[in-house]
């Protein structure tokens, strides 16, 4: 975190100031970055605050699938990739033929949802039963539980290239296809409105869409899907993504939130990147629901026994 360190130092007193040779500062100018759909409601609201406070800052960001991010980045056709893991050592190779050296920092605790129709009385799974959804060993709800339909189970995600099925892929089960019943829609705001629309459905998304507790969308899409219980184990206890299970990581499904700079000099992605892992970025991070990686949470044990 020293390269944080050292820009919030610059952030203090350099609002106005121009870099020599540089067409921006940590506070000004203008970049393009490129961020994975699935981030979208976190990454909108620490723009909105940096640049209202920074009024000389425009970042504009282009939301696309996670591949796409760091293809961008790769390519200098962005500054910056946010996205939910760090380069791999091809990736990092790529830019240090240019003599760059990436800048990666984790800047928050995230997790994958999984979402349901309000009418589906199946809300909760274990990860065993997850793997067989998603090698295609589980395809009717009632191979889950015995009380339900024996009607297919139509797996929807975000996009193509998506993010969840890479870390689904790496981190729960080798996906070298995907069963039939399992397909693409366009984003995760369209995940959600496949599933609200269809009883059969188990969609995937990023937990920040569903998160944010304060935000009218959340709130609205909380009203038409029910979120998935899981649990590491049988006869386990089962966890909702919950940010104090985020934190204690009951939660199975956990990925981390990473900025990507390619930047070679102390710029307005290196401003950014500071901002959003400083104290007031990293209560953005809690307001929408995730873990901050910079900053302690503090979880509270509520004691429900009644008074004697």
């Amino acid at each position: 975190m020293m390269f944080v360190l050292g820009v919030l130092v610059l952030l203090s007193g350099c609002s106005g100031r121009k870099k020599s040779g540089s067409s921006d500062t940590p506070t000004s100018g203008t970049i393009k970055i490129s961020v994975d759909e699935a981030l979208k409601p976190l990454v909108e609201a620490e723009i909105f605050v940096f640049t209202s406070l920074y009024t000389n800052a425009h970042i504009e960001a282009i939301y696309c699938s996670e591949e796409e991010a760091i293809d961008l980045l790769l390519k200098d056709s962005v500054r910056m990739a946010i996205t939910t893991r760090k380069l791999v050592k091809s990736e990092e190779d790529v830019l240090e033929k240019v003599k760059i050296k990436a800048h990666q920092v984790n800047i928050a605790l995230d997790g994958a949802a999984l979402i349901v129709h309000p009418e589906n009385p199946d809300t909760v799974m274990t990860i065993d039963q997850l793997k067989g959804v998603l090698t295609g060993t589980i395809k009717k709800w009632n191979q889950l539980s015995k009380t339900s339909k024996a009607t297919t189970i139509n797996v929807v995600f975000d996009q193509p290239n998506s993010g969840i099925i890479r870390y689904l892929n790496d981190s729960i089960v080798p996906l070298k296809t995907l069963p039939e019943n399992c397909f693409a829609v366009k984003n995760n705001a369209a995940v959600i409105d496949y599933v609200k629309q269809h009883p059969e459905a188990l969609g995937l998304i990023d937990v920040s869409w569903i998160s944010d507790e304060d935000d009218s969308t959340t709130n609205v899409f909380l009203q038409s899907i029910k979120v998935v219980g899981l649990s590491k184990v049988e006869e386990g206890e089962y966890f909702k993504p919950y940010p104090a299970y985020l934190s204690l990581r009951e939660y199975p499904l956990l990925r981390n939130v990473q900025m990507i700079s390619r930047e070679v000099t102390t710029g307005l992605a290196s401003g950014f990147i500071a901002f959003v892992a400083s104290d007031k970025g990293q209560r953005i991070v809690l307001k929408s629901g995730l873990v901050p990686a910079t900053m302690p949470l503090r979880i509270v044990e509520v004691n429900r026994a009644p008074f004697k």
